[in-house]
């Protein structure tokens, strides 16, 4: 028998929280959704819109072979409103699934508003212990810090933190297009997605020398740099070698110019919107002050007389210790009703905390229809993912991004991890909805 006294609440209108409240709603579950923007400020936003992408505009690859396109693939499966709002704002992006964030964003808050059994509440919470019924929170990394005072109070775990980055944004009419040239990495997907910067090796040096002296902007005198790896600030990446730059972010295998010759070393440009007037620089996350991001970033090739429309910023993020507070359905280990998604819980990246939230609103759906936990299977990316939330060394934890190594049983063919992935959630997914 369904419990249908109170709606859900879900905190948080994110990627997570814009997940967990639409798959509720259209599984029949009355949600009350509760978003503090805009009437209370991030450090990280910049509109009201719900499920703001905030770093960048890519989803990663969409490809089958790739973990993050497995995951994309399992969300579809699900009933993702993600991947619903990417398939109609993309961008393009080779192999990758990229999207216009302004109409991604306001897309999914169109249909959130308008869903008859979801109530959009403008207000911050700073406390569960007056909210009635099942609570799913999707606060995000950048938890309100009333709200995150609490929980750290309330859950009596330990609540670490990471600096997350996020790359500039130029004007596309600000690129000298006599200095660069269009082609996707190996000609992949539409081959000519990207735009081009190519260095010499003394343009790079010159480059890599200004990147290494610019100066940061300051951090708070009480807390230590702690990064997430996948997420690495370019001038942290510039502190390890010359190197680290020209085997990542700006290596030119694959890119090479139209008379064929490899560049020393390549910026890519993405476009950021479906009109073409804005790109931003791939892998270029950065806390350098804004006057050094001009003095250096236009050091580039053809960004000479880059018009910045937005700085590269690095935030705080906060994350709950998972292994010690959440079993693998994301419902915390003490007796309240309390779900958690999205990067609070320690997943990394836009698909992983999109998908979180989705699971999320399956395990508060059998606890509606007063049915057993089911965590997802561990052969699927996402049960890979969330079974490493609830199972890793609570020492040693660390966001995590969706990849292979998650996947279980091990196996170098990618091709047969996602068939048997697909596979078993679809199985799962019968027994799950009950």
């Amino acid at each position: 028998m369904m419990n249908v006294s109170k709606p859900v609440t879900v905190i948080g209108a994110g990627l997570a929280g814009s997940e967990a409240a639409w798959w509720l709603a259209e599984h029949q579950h009355p949600v009350r959704l509760i978003e503090m923007r805009p009437h209370v400020a991030s450090p990280a936003h910049h509109s009201g819109d719900f499920a703001e992408l905030v770093c960048s505009n890519s989803l990663k690859s969409d490809v089958l072979t790739n973990a993050a396109g497995l995951l994309k693939a399992e969300m579809r499966l699900l009933g993702s409103l993600t991947m619903a709002s990417a398939a109609q704002t993309a961008v393009p992006a080779g192999q990758a699934l990229a999207v216009d964030r302004q109409l991604f964003s306001a897309w999914i808050t169109q249909k959130i508003r308008s869903h008859p059994l979801i109530e959009v509440v403008e207000e911050e919470v700073t406390s569960l212990a007056f909210i009635e019924g099942p609570v799913v929170v999707a606060s995000g990394p950048l938890t309100s810090p009333p709200l995150a005072t609490y929980l750290q109070t309330a859950l009596g775990g330990d609540s670490l933190y990471f600096y997350d980055a996020a790359a500039p944004l130029i004007a596309a009419d600000s690129i000298d297009q006599s200095k660069v040239y269009a082609k996707s990495r190996y000609d992949k997907a539409g081959g000519d997605d990207y735009w081009n910067c190519p260095m010499t090796q003394s343009e790079f040096l010159t480059f890599f020398q200004a990147l290494r002296r610019a100066e940061r902007a300051p951090l708070h005198s009480f807390e230590r740099e702690q990064y997430f790896e996948g997420c690495m600030p370019i001038e942290v990446l510039a502190s390890r070698g010359p190197q680290t730059l020209t085997f990542g972010p700006m290596k030119p295998v694959g890119l090479e110019t139209p008379n064929g010759e490899r560049p020393y070393a390549v910026v890519q440009l993405r476009q950021d919107d479906l009109a073409q007037s804005v790109y931003n620089l791939v892998g270029f996350q950065t806390n350098l002050k804004f006057g050094e991001q001009e003095r250096v970033f236009r050091l580039i090739p053809g960004l000479e007389q880059a018009r910045f429309l937005r700085f590269g910023v690095m935030h705080r993020n906060t994350y709950l210790n998972g292994p010690r507070l959440l079993d693998a359905t994301l419902r915390l280990k003490q007796d309240q009703p309390w779900w958690f998604a999205g990067q609070m819980i320690g997943v990394e990246g836009y698909v992983e905390s999109a998908a979180s939230g989705m699971a999320a609103a399956i395990a508060v759906h059998r606890y509606l229809q007063n049915l057993p936990p089911l965590p997802f299977p561990r052969e699927t990316m996402l049960g890979a993912l969330l079974h490493y939330v609830a199972h890793a060394s609570p020492t040693r934890y660390q966001p995590m991004n969706a990849n292979f190594g998650l996947a279980l049983p091990p196996t170098q063919d990618k091709q047969a991890v996602a068939d048997r992935s697909l596979a078993a959630l679809a199985t799962w997914l019968k027994e799950a909805l009950g």
